[in-house]
């Protein structure tokens, strides 16, 4: 008789640890329950599917329909390579895209709590956004930018809601990468960065207060050291393998300074040093030639297939 006990109690222990695992992954420990990514771009997609995977939904929403059905395929196709290396599950697959639906018109991001817009890092692009979301969100709605160097407190004059604009830096690949800064603007609230960092928090990410500053911390340091490996390359000290080679041996890196630049986009590195050089005036964040010339080139990395390096079609060196 006790043995049937202690099997129906540990039973009972069992159910209630699944009904746990459940609950975390239907979103209940998240302040959030529905979000709208604006931009279906390669953050975009990370981010929507790092949202999805910890059960809420997400709605996406890019400039044209077009756009936002090749951002979902690229979603699925990136997924899928995933699954091939036994990282995922189809059933994982099937979940995350059952929870991001698809965006049909602006007025929808009305129903939604937290907007976060990760479109083309251009201010003027960026506050025009804003600014229509603004007419369509109810006033506690917060608004999150994921830019990686603008200013905050400029693009929270684009609205009537100042202390509810706040910046969320995700960084590449958004599903791996534990890390995102929580960029306070100079009229942040206390309230909208306890709510954020909450959320930060409840899709596992590790968040890192951050105020106001060009390009942030992570931005920052890394555009240097991604400089400065263009200049090696251009000066004929070493090949591209070379350097990352010795990045990677020397200092554990876990990619090269010149691969990671072509996982960014050429094009996204050199608006960031843009950004800095015309921000802080220093000539450490001076663009290399040679990303100048790729970039004129078409050759953005890993998206267009020429970098640094060259891809396949997997996208992969």
């Amino acid at each position: 008789m006790a043995n049937k006990e202690n099997k129906i109690e540990n039973t009972k222990k069992k159910l209630k640890k699944f009904e746990l695992i459940d609950a975390a992954h239907a979103g209940e420990a998240s302040p959030v329950g529905k979000i709208a990514v604006f931009g279906a771009g390669l953050m975009g997609q990370g981010i929507s599917q790092t949202i999805s995977q910890h059960g809420i939904i997400v709605k996406l929403f890019d400039r044209n329909q077009r756009l936002l059905e090749n951002g979902l395929k690229a979603l699925g196709d990136s997924m899928d390579h995933e699954i091939e290396r036994w990282r995922m599950t189809a059933a994982d697959k099937r979940a995350i895209l059952a929870r991001i639906e698809q965006g049909k018109s602006i007025e929808e991001v009305g129903e939604c709590e937290l907007v976060i817009e990760s479109i083309v890092e251009d201010m003027e692009e960026k506050k025009n956004l804003l600014k229509e979301l603004d007419y369509y969100t109810p006033r506690d709605t917060v608004f999150v930018s994921n830019t990686s160097s603008l200013s905050l407190t400029e693009l929270a004059k684009a609205t009537r809601r100042e202390d509810k604009v706040i910046g969320m830096h995700f960084l590449l690949p958004v599903p791996k990468i534990p890390l995102v800064e929580i960029v306070r603007g100079l009229k942040t609230s206390d309230e909208t960065f306890q709510y954020v960092k909450k959320f930060a928090e409840s899709i596992d990410k590790t968040p890192v207060e951050v105020f106001e500053y060009p390009g942030f911390v992570s931005t920052r340091l890394i555009v240097t050291l991604l400089n400065e490996a263009m200049h090696i390359y251009m000066e004929g000290v070493a090949s591209v393998e070379g350097i990352d080679q010795a990045m990677k041996l020397g200092f554990n890196f876990p990619v090269g300074p010149l691969h990671l630049a072509d996982q960014m986009g050429l094009d996204e590195v050199l608006k960031w040093m843009e950004i800095l050089f015309r921000e802080l005036g220093d000539l450490k964040y001076r663009p290399c030639p040679i990303l100048r010339k790729l970039v004129r080139m078409g050759h953005l990395g890993v998206k267009t297939g020429q970098g640094f390096y060259k891809y396949d079609n997997d996208n992969h060196r």
